[in-house]
């Protein structure tokens, strides 16, 4: 077996080159007949808004011909004194629609939030606009007559429009389908979590003008807000175009109360040594029963007040926490390697469930105020399904929580509840959130549990990241093992009892292996994904099934090499193009493979444009070309990523779907195929990293940005040249750390000694 190298070394940056004039895509044009009816649309909003001076501004939706990329937004129309089009940007959604030969196709629609002044000015250069192009272009212009007019010195409108304005005006026209004001509609019977459209008034002044009195506590994030149903019923009725999203306040928590099995056993071996300087990880979940073998390990912090507590509420808590300090004991098969582990448990539900708004702010809290705990597992869940064009309140405030802090959370995938068939329901909150390591569950043969739901999020991004095994079946050897009382073991099923596992791995991989949060979620997901597909994520599965024994992550066989990078982003491009990989009879004999993570600033309000940060891998042979005198540097990357390279058009549906823009987790995979063809070696065998970073809201004060990356290259003969990649590596000046684990174990130790000072 080969051991994980780590590899540090000195990257370089630069920024954006620039692209050039903006323009129509080849063979589009822009008829009159066009602007008219978006000059139509627009009175028609203002009309709309003539009599609505609640909420100091007016909202309209900008529907889109498709999903379009940041570049293909509004860049004239809507924009305000000193304000650009995607400043008032207050939301994104998809609607279904077709395309122009009849294909149905995802379509953007975005929500602006601006002042009469911005519509006014839209109205008036539309029509200015309107008036040159039946003029000058007899009713039709088209991406020739706007490349033109580009390289023309001579432009005869400046008077009436800029010649940028005219130009970005016609390409707004291209892109924008229609605009309208959208209103939500919907039938309100419970307590609701709602959010509102960010306006430039204080939600809660906001609220009282329509007879809607909260306190701060009913407010997170400044614009969601906790209602009852009169109140949200009010909204409603009185401003029903304000409203952003709303969820119900799921008092019911998915805890697998239905799949709970009494199936008791007496163990002689049920002593457990008392705890040293073990890690320690966070639960938040039901209760705890401080009566079982392993309480010293585990030091409780219960959140609500006892006189409602039931002895029901203390089940699920417990058997999670078990599993995390002892797993291995009564799960033989399961046996990780990764010893015991300390839990500091937050009981801040019943088992009955409990508001998740309240769960919300207690959270953050405990985070805040346990901030020398890394890892969390939180194995409560909805059984609601996830709505598609937003991300849950709750997975919202976990993101923004592990963007805020160096944490990552565990979270269970949530089963489906009696009745319902796994196929058909998508996963429940806080499952959603993107920047945790959300678990889906298999039986002990590996195969997707009879309970499982499925994903995607926000029809794109993948959820489950992974499973695990959480049990399935009727015997008790099909089950996971838990202790829940100090009676002895019960067998429970679920995708709450396939989290903890993971948890135990993640928190090996930080503590004890010393390793950052984003390597170690990218080695979970490459040990998982194996040599599969890119493409090859399971709704129900994500990137498989995790190996059982942490060697197994941490070590590859010989005839591979993994070795793991961290890296920070601080401009466009991160690059490094000095990776040598060893080069035999003037070829590369290896197959590739690279895992990409890391924890973006998320924006619920953004709808379906959930995450802040683009970062698109590139990892490749490089490749220095010579084009019109001069010499450029490329990295050739594995995956035939060209997004970036000038001339390349692509969609931006496509580039999502294909290079997963816009996405926290990029993998890229080479198959491994029967037939072995070696890859030509260029510029003396170097390969090359190189990391695009784009931000979706311009942001000048945004702080650089963590990435971890897994990659492994496969010796196609079965050679271990392991050695003499290190010995290439040294020479080139990187930094080549073997991560032995019992060297790592004795560092662990010696950093958690108390040290006596005389």
């Amino acid at each position: 077996m080969n051991g994980l190298l780590q590899l540090k070394g000195r990257f370089d940056k630069r920024g954006n080159e620039g692209i050039g004039p903006a323009g129509l895509p080849a063979h589009k044009k822009v008829t009159s007949e066009h602007i008219e009816k978006l000059i139509s649309q627009l009175f028609k909003v203002k009309q709309y808004w003539s009599d609505k001076e609640d909420i100091g501004g007016l909202i309209v939706s900008v529907h889109y011909i498709r999903v379009v990329a940041k570049s293909n937004r509004l860049k004239a129309l809507l924009s305000d004194v000193g304000k650009k089009p995607v400043d008032s940007i207050r939301g994104a959604k998809f609607v279904t629609g077709t395309d122009s030969v009849g294909k149905t196709i995802h379509k953007h629609v975005f929500t602006h939030y601006v002042q009469v002044s911005a519509i006014d000015k839209a109205i008036n250069n539309l029509q200015i606009v309107k008036s040159i192009v039946d003029m000058d272009y007899n009713g039709c212009i088209t991406a020739e007559d706007i490349e033109k007019l580009g390289k023309e010195k001579i432009y005869s409108h400046a008077e009436e429009i800029a010649k940028t304005t005219f130009v970005n005006a016609i390409i707004d026209c291209h892109f924008v389908e229609k605009f309208d004001v959208d209103e939500v509609k919907e039938t309100i019977t419970e307590e609701s979590i709602i959010t509102i459209y960010k306006t430039d008034i204080e939600t809660r002044e906001l609220l009282s003008r329509f007879g809607i009195d909260i306190s701060e506590s009913k407010i997170i994030g400044g614009t969601t807000v906790l209602l009852t149903p009169p109140q949200a019923k009010q909204l409603y009725v009185k401003a029903p175009y304000l409203i952003a999203m709303s969820v119900t306040d799921f008092s019911k928590i998915s805890l697998e109360d239905d799949l709970f099995e009494d199936v008791e056993f007496n163990e002689d071996d049920c002593i457990i040594q008392p705890p040293t300087n073990e890690p320690t990880v966070g639960v938040i979940d039901t209760q705890f029963n401080k009566n079982v073998y392993f309480h010293k390990w585990v030091d409780y912090i219960p959140m609500l007040p006892s006189d409602i507590l039931e002895p029901e509420d203390f089940k699920h808590g417990t058997a999670v926490s078990s599993i995390i300090v002892d797993g291995p004991r009564g799960n033989r098969g399961l046996d990780d390697g990764c010893g015991h582990f300390r839990v500091r448990h937050f009981g801040v539900s019943k088992q009955s469930g409990f508001s998740s708004f309240a769960i919300l702010r207690e959270i953050r809290k405990i985070v805040e105020n346990n901030q020398d705990i890394k890892v969390w597992n939180l194995s409560l869940g909805s059984k609601n399904e996830i709505r598609e064009n937003y991300i849950s309140p709750e997975a919202a405030e976990l993101d923004r929580i592990q963007s805020e802090y160096d944490v990552v959370f565990v979270i269970s995938g949530t089963n489906t509840p009696d009745g319902k068939k796994h196929s058909d329901m998508k996963v429940g909150a806080p499952a959603d959130s993107l920047n945790s390591l959300v678990v889906n569950s298999v039986d002990m043969l590996g195969k997707s549990a009879s309970y499982t739901r499925r994903g995607p999020v926000l029809s794109f991004f993948h959820k489950p990241d992974i499973c695990y095994y959480g049990g399935d079946g009727t015997k008790a050897e099909e089950k996971i093992a838990v202790c829940t009382d100090e009676l002895g073991a019960i067998y429970l099923t679920g995708t709450s009892f396939a989290a903890p596992w993971i948890t135990r791995k993640l928190a090996y991989l930080i503590y004890v292996m010393g390793l950052s949060r984003e390597v170690a979620k990218a080695l979970i997901i490459d040990s998982a994904a194996k040599w599969g597909p890119s493409g090859n994520v399971s709704d129900t599965m994500g990137y498989g099934v995790v190996p059982k024994h942490i060697e197994d992550i941490l070590n590859t066989s010989d005839d591979e090499i993994k070795f793991i990078i961290t890296g920070t982003t601080e401009d466009y491009e991160t690059y490094n193009y000095t990776l040598p990989v060893p080069v035999v009879s003037g070829k590369h004999p290896y197959y590739a493979k690279a895992v990409l993570c890391y924890f973006p600033h998320c924006d619920r309000n953004q709808g379906v444009d959930y995450t802040g940060t683009e970062m698109d891998i590139h990892f490749g042979r490089v490749v220095t070309e010579k084009k019109n005198g001069t010499v450029k540097t490329k990295i050739k990357s594995i995956d035939d990523n060209r997004q970036t390279e000038e001339g390349q058009v692509m969609y931006e549906e496509d580039a999502r779907n294909i290079f997963r823009k816009w996405d926290n987790v990029k993998r890229i995979c080479e198959k491994v195929k029967e037939r072995r063809v070696p890859k030509k070696s260029y510029d003396a065998g170097m390969w090359g990293i190189g990391v695009i970073t784009k931000e979706r809201v311009t942001s000048k004060n945004r702080s650089p940005l963590q990435f971890g990356l897994v990659i492994t290259l496969k010796e196609m003969y079965g050679k271990n040249r392991i050695d003499d990649f290190v010995k290439m590596c040294e020479a080139k000046g990187w930094l080549v750390n073997r991560l032995d684990v019992q060297n790592q174990l004795d560092i662990y130790a010696r950093a958690e000694e108390e040290i006596t000072f005389n």
